[in-house]
């Protein structure tokens, strides 16, 4: 295959792309020259650290504010989404780290909140709830996730069956980029490994996914490109044929700013004996002289 042939596929393969983007609020930049690229089947993950501007990137990329720099294209096409609806139409699904779910309301109910299935009768619509029970489980089991009961309250589940069922939500409704924002943030060892599992699902399944998190360990363990933000700035763009999980903390954590914090906080060493004093052994009391008393 040429090198021009590759190049096509390449370009039939990118969802979406940005392009040099900016954006500030008032005179504070929060965003500035950033660049990102996905393509169908891959994960693509956006480091920082607090204040890095990775929230503002979601923002942009979900539809909820305008860039005011750069270019934003989906499907090689130029948009400026006016609201998450239009990205959504797009195949644009967001999860954000809250999953906006209604804990008291049973699995299925959140699954379709907000695209309710239903008959339209007398100027209203009747659910039909069988049918959503039922589209429910088998959306979940094609994730390959095991939930039984539908009916239980969302919030009885862990922080990780509920990441699930939000991906497995966006998967199900057509979602072609799934960005997921700090999706193991708040869970232990155990639950981020079950979320980061069915993250690689959607990428097999031929999604492109965006994945923010401060966790370089998590991303490494998932991604195919990674993107570095520093201050609203980009601090590195890599593949991950070109970069190590070592490399890649250093360079999150701001290397040169590591290390002259280890510098800072390193102990000075011994160089001489130690000193060692008298032991004291408590506090002594001298006894008084004793007074003689004149013998009759």
């Amino acid at each position: 295959m040429n090198n021009d042939a590759m190049n096509n596929d390449a370009m039939n393969n990118e969802l979406l792309a940005l392009e040099g983007v900016g954006k500030s609020y008032g005179t504070v930049r929060a965003l500035q020259d950033v660049s990102l690229t996905l393509r169908a089947g891959e994960i693509s993950c956006v480091l920082g650290d607090n204040g890095a501007g990775k929230s503002t990137l979601i923002k942009i990329i979900s539809g909820l504010h305008h860039h005011d720099e750069g270019s934003y294209t989906v499907g090689g096409e130029e948009v400026r989404f006016d609201s998450p609806r239009q990205a959504l139409d797009r195949g644009i699904a967001t999860v954000y780290q809250d999953l906006a779910v209604v804990p008291l309301m049973p699995v299925w109910r959140n699954f379709f909140l907000g695209s309710e299935q239903g008959h339209r009768r007398w100027g209203g619509l009747r659910l039909d709830a069988d049918a959503m029970r039922a589209t429910t489980r088998e959306a979940l089991a094609r994730m390959g996730i095991d939930l039984h009961d539908v009916d239980r309250p969302i919030g009885t589940l862990s922080g990780g069956q509920r990441q699930c069922v939000a991906i497995a939500r966006a998967v199900h409704f057509g979602a072609r980029v799934l960005i997921l924002d700090e999706p193991t943030a708040a869970l232990g060892v155990k639950q981020s490994g079950v979320v980061l599992k069915y993250v690689t699902a959607a990428r097999d399944a031929g999604l492109g996914v965006v994945l923010i998190t401060h966790n370089p360990h998590h991303a490494y363990l998932v991604g195919d490109h990674f993107t570095l933000l520093k201050r609203g700035r980009m601090a590195g763009s890599h593949p991950r044929d070109e970069i190590g999980l070592e490399q890649l903390t250093t360079e999150m954590a701001g290397g040169s700013d590591l290390a002259e914090l280890s510098h800072e906080l390193a102990r000075p060493a011994v160089t001489g004996p130690a000193v060692t004093g008298p032991a004291v052994t408590g506090p002594t009391t001298t006894a008084e002289p004793r007074e003689e008393r004149p013998q009759p």
